[in-house]
């Protein structure tokens, strides 16, 4: 689960009642968080992440369009890419790039935690709108590629690529969840086999993009089952989405053996031990 150092006291307070106190609606204490399973992001790091993957590997999956090249060569379905911006004297010629495309996503190669990802939801004019209804101009398009390009958004801050590419429509049934916006699943892999699984869906605040640091909720996907059992939005438990009103609990993912498959194709096209799969 997303951001599970909140836990809903209804249903999983170790506390008796007439033993809990005010902050224990939303907190727990470092020793209740071991106690209950949570593994905060230093633990995953030490435990999981850091003995599982070899470093020679991480270029697999920090560089983009590496990780579509090898996507692409076991058969899995990726985006389209529309182009590659990679010196400033392209940066100001965006638009050939996105000539017959009013819809489309811009990404850095090496970004993270969804910093640098302008997404498009359609052309009005001369102008660009995002999915919450801003509009860009095609000079804050350039802008924002310049600065993808200067490594602003990339990991280590260092010079990167732009990549344009197709904007996923995902299944009706995931975009009733998201606010204005392209859900994805992100699926947790260890050793070939799926640990756990969430639904992010994006808000308002999230502009359209389904990473949680950015306002998007996540919601937590039974891996037997793949209906939604809970749901995290800025580290305290929702029910409903804050911007839709529509529950969010009890929801049947569509094709869920299908997106195990996929998750766990990806583990072995990397080699990597542990590893977190998007799939849209």
């Amino acid at each position: 689960m997303p951001d599970a150092s909140i836990i809903a006291p209804e249903t999983d307070s170790p506390l008796k009642p007439a033993e809990s106190k005010w902050w224990h609606r939303w907190f727990r204490t470092p020793k209740e968080l071991r106690e209950l399973g949570v593994v905060g992001i230093n633990m995953r790091n030490a435990r999981y992440l850091l003995p599982n993957n070899p470093r020679r590997l991480y270029e697999l999956v920090d560089n983009k369009l590496r990780t579509k090249a090898l996507a692409e060569e076991h058969g899995m379905t990726v985006a389209e890419t529309y182009g590659v911006i990679r010196n400033p004297h392209d940066a100001n010629r965006v638009e050939k790039f996105l000539k017959g495309h009013e819809a489309f996503v811009i990404k850095p190669t090496r970004g993270s935690g969804g910093k640098g990802i302008m997404v498009i939801d359609k052309k009005v004019g001369k102008n660009y709108v995002k999915p919450s209804g801003t509009e860009v101009t095609p000079g804050d398009v350039n802008n924002h590629v310049s600065n993808i390009l200067a490594g602003l958004f990339s990991l280590g801050g260092k010079r990167d690529y732009a990549l344009i590419e197709y904007r996923v429509q995902p299944a009706k049934l995931l975009t009733d969840m998201s606010f204005q916006g392209a859900p994805d699943i992100r699926v947790v892999m260890l050793h070939g086999y799926p640990v756990m699984a969430m639904l992010r869906a994006s808000t308002k605040e999230s502009d359209g993009r389904s990473n949680l640091h950015q306002g998007a909720i996540g919601i937590g996907i039974d891996i037997a089952t793949g209906m939604t059992v809970r749901a995290i939005h800025h580290g305290r438990p929702v029910t409903v989405h804050p911007d839709l009103g529509i529950s969010l609990i009890g929801v049947q993912m569509p094709d869920w053996d299908t997106i195990l498959q996929m998750a766990v194709t990806c583990q072995e096209m990397t080699g990597l031990g542990y590893l977190g799969v998007d799939i849209m």
